[in-house]
């Protein structure tokens, strides 16, 4: 399960040190940019590890960044795989396997989705507070040992309160919400959208679930937050465009940051002093 994580291991400690790391961080589609604010970076291609596939999608950077933020020592994974690719959920998880065998005992998970609650608007950002997994695959599908992992509390909710006081007060629209996956590549049918909307779905997404489903089994602490890119299909008239997930993640920029390093230390402060 870990041996395909050696080489990063061995160039990370190399680089940075063996100390554990503090936080890993996956960036989604237009989200990168929060990479840039890494202090002592120390930046690998993804191409230069064998365990990474080759190809990537448009709006993801496609590389490992190791360094520091507020403080922790912290991974920045710009850019992720998708099973529309033609991976399985098991290979697109490949970045929590990774911030576990490098010691990270926190993930936090972003994407750009589409909104499906009509309270969403483009622009507007979610903490993921439980998900539904339509994507037809699970990371733990194989030979694991003991996988029937209990997803009732995946995802970290306690930091949800004081980021949305923050957000109130900095002007930041955060919700908090159900996620769905797909599998995609195609965008999803109108009818699509409103059986997610009946099975309790406020927005729609092609990733993250692997990855918090691995984190889970591995023992970690997930945080999702997903960027409102765009109206889900049959909510608007436009048409259904990566470019412009793209255009509105650059849109949203500044305020992700700000939302993230604020989630960041909110998080920090729920650590023991002694740890």
């Amino acid at each position: 399960m870990f041996e395909d994580c050696r080489q990063i291991q061995e160039a990370v400690a190399t680089e940075k040190g063996p100390a554990p790391f503090d936080l890993a961080v996956v960036l989604g589609s237009g989200l990168g940019a929060f990479a840039n604010h890494v202090q002592e970076p120390a930046v690998w291609p993804y191409r230069k590890f064998n365990c990474f596939p080759d190809a990537m999608v448009a709006g993801h950077s496609g590389q490992l960044v190791a360094g520091t933020f507020l403080g922790w020592r912290v991974l920045v994974f710009q850019g992720r795989y998708h099973l529309y690719q033609g991976h399985s959920a098991t290979q697109v998880s490949l970045p929590a396997r990774i911030a576990h065998v490098l010691g990270c005992p926190r993930l936090l998970l972003t994407n750009a989705v589409g909104g499906i609650n009509p309270a969403f608007q483009p622009g507007d950002f979610m903490y993921i507070a439980d998900h539904i997994n339509l994507m037809g695959d699970n990371p733990l599908r194989g030979n694991f040992p003991n996988p029937f992992v209990d997803l009732s509390t995946l995802y970290l909710d306690t930091l949800y309160r004081p980021l949305r006081e923050y957000a109130t007060q900095h002007q930041i629209r955060l919700h908090r919400g159900v996620l769905c996956a797909v599998q995609g590549p195609s965008y999803e049918t109108p009818a699509e959208i409103r059986a997610m909307k009946l099975l309790g779905a406020d927005a729609v997404s092609m990733s993250t679930v692997p990855e918090a489903i691995m984190a889970k089994y591995l023992g970690m602490d997930v945080v999702g937050l997903s960027s409102i890119s765009n109206h889900a299909a049959g909510l608007s008239s436009a048409p259904l465009q990566h470019e412009e997930v793209l255009s509105a993640g650059k849109r949203a920029e500044g305020r992700f940051v700000d939302l993230v390093s604020r989630l960041i230390g909110l998080w920090q402060e729920t650590v023991p002093t002694s740890a």
